[in-house]
């Protein structure tokens, strides 16, 4: 029988989804109602929080995330109830949320933060995992230790991280663009990371604080409770820290980029001796490419004929927002990409139903010089805003949008060099009406301009250019700047100085 939900007496601030995104916001709630309980309900013992946030822009941030018990957030926010459990069902009709331990919850306002989980090339193969979270990052760390060969598909943030900091172990990374990173780079900044990819990496290893992963004992007698497919939180830029990613080979690092290609098929050993087919080696510096002797448990044929074989296939292929379980009898608006379509006050289609962080896809008139992209930052500054909207719809206040929605900009780190990217730092959307200002030191810098009728829309900045703070004012005062022409990016002429 249904279970069904108490009278709307008790309505509370409910949030669901213990990542950045619900805890940003769990915590802001807290914040803003010191004398109302607010729930946080979650699937992981284990939460994500923001740590060592700094501001260093305007818009641009910089902040750890730590995995912390959930003790902890309750410890910091008496007022915050953890509750741990999936949620098995949502009565939009009703205010009221069922959790998988059969519990039901009344909410005033609701936040779903629930994330989104790897797109993965092929579902329930034993050989192709998925990298989203801590779990999937330590399964990947075993399977590895015993790989000759592994095969890389994906060209987001995580195979680009994989690609560099895998050693001891043959790497074939499809991708389908033309060049690595796409989503990040044009071929350009790729080519001066390219660069560094195929160099040695230099010993010393750089320290990085981002992520604290430290979930084991817990995680394990925890998992055997829940369901082991629950979905863990989203990992960030320096998710392979603490993690040793070396495979069996004694060389350092040994890749072979295949562009323009995606997986066709993949083949378990047996199915692949049967049809009599043929792989090939790893394609070496001079050597040509010839039949493969060595037997592998699986093979991936390329939309481009060629087959691999290896010990096991890395899916990074992006994701697809969690909403499996809030969509049973409610009528959600869903964007394109699957997420829950929301406002410009982060509010979903249903009455009181807010939403932030991956699950989402904003459905606003967004500013000409921001996009969504499903990252950490973004996860915090939705959660954030979703909480200061939810308030003030309780309370019967308007409430501005948020300026970090006026201009896209994130920070992080790749292959140990640090990555600013600004605005429409691809030309996304800007059609063929754009021109490109370069300046390139290699190894050292590569800077990126995008401009558009003498404005600039965009930027891309590799390396330590202390350049942030004076571009992301220049794209966001759009400011004529055609006279200044290529002197713009001259490395004589100090640009801060033009620009105070």
């Amino acid at each position: 029988m249904e279970a069904a939900c108490p009278a709307p007496t008790a309505g509370k601030f409910v949030v669901v989804g213990g990542g950045i995104a619900g805890v940003t916001c769990a915590e802001q709630l807290a914040t803003h109602f010191p004398s109302e309980d607010i729930l946080l309900v979650t699937a992981s013992p284990v939460i994500k929080a923001v740590t060592n946030f700094k501001q260093i822009s305007k818009i641009l941030e910089e902040f750890d995330v730590e995995e912390q018990p959930s003790t902890m957030l309750e410890h910091r926010f008496p007022n915050i109830k953890v509750i741990e459990s999936g949620v098995k069902q949502l009565k939009s009709e009703d205010h009221c949320i069922i959790t998988e331990d059969g519990n039901q919850h009344i909410y005033k306002k609701l936040c779903l933060c629930t994330g989104a989980k790897p797109k993965l090339i092929c579902e329930g193969n034993p050989y192709v995992l998925g990298i989203r979270d801590t779990d999937s990052a330590q399964e990947f760390q075993k399977q590895l230790t015993k790989a000759k060969r592994i095969m890389i598909i994906g060209n987001g943030g995580i195979a680009l991280e994989l690609a560099y900091e895998i050693e001891g172990c043959e790497v074939i990374w499809a991708i389908k663009d033309k060049a690595i990173g796409n989503t990040f780079f044009d071929a350009g900044a790729a080519e001066f990371l390219t660069a560094k990819l195929i160099s040695e990496k230099s010993e010393a290893k750089i320290a990085h604080k981002r992520t604290r992963y430290t979930t084991e004992g817990r995680k394990k007698e925890a998992r055997s409770k829940s369901k082991a497919d629950n979905v863990g939180s989203a990992l960030g830029p320096d998710w392979h820290e603490g993690l040793n990613l070396k495979g069996t080979k004694q060389f350092s690092r040994k890749i072979h980029i295949e562009t323009m290609c995606e997986v066709k098929k993949i083949y378990p050993q047996d199915e692949f001796r049967i049809l009599k087919k043929k792989s090939f080696t790893f394609p070496g510096d001079h050597k040509s490419v010839t039949t493969d002797t060595e037997i592998w448990p699986v093979y991936v044929e390329l939309t481009n004929e060629n087959i691999y074989g290896c010990d096991f296939i890395v899916s990074a292929t992006g994701v697809t927002p969690n909403v499996e379980p809030f969509l049973h009898g409610n009528s959600f608006d869903l964007g394109e990409d699957g997420g829950l379509k929301v406002d410009d006050h982060m509010h979903t289609s249903l009455p009181d139903v807010y939403a932030a962080g991956d699950i989402c896809t904003a459905s606003w008139q967004l500013s000409p010089v921001w996009q969504q992209m499903r990252l950490w930052t973004q996860a915090r500054q939705m959660g954030w805003y979703a909480a200061k909207c939810m308030a003030a719809a309780s309370s019967g206040d308007s409430i501005d949008m948020d300026f970090s929605f006026e201009l896209f900009a994130h920070v992080t780190k790749f292959f140990n060099y640090k990555v600013v990217l600004l605005g429409k730092y691809n030309a996304q959307g800007l059609g063929s009406d754009h021109e490109l200002m370069l300046r390139c030191t290699k190894g050292q810098e590569y800077i990126k301009v995008v401009m558009q009728n003498g404005r600039m829309m965009g930027a891309v900045l590799i390396g330590e250019t202390d350049l942030e703070e004076t571009f992301e004012n220049l794209i966001l005062n759009q400011m004529n700047l055609s006279s200044y022409g290529e002197d713009l990016l001259d490395p004589n002429i100090d640009i801060e100085d033009y620009f105070d």
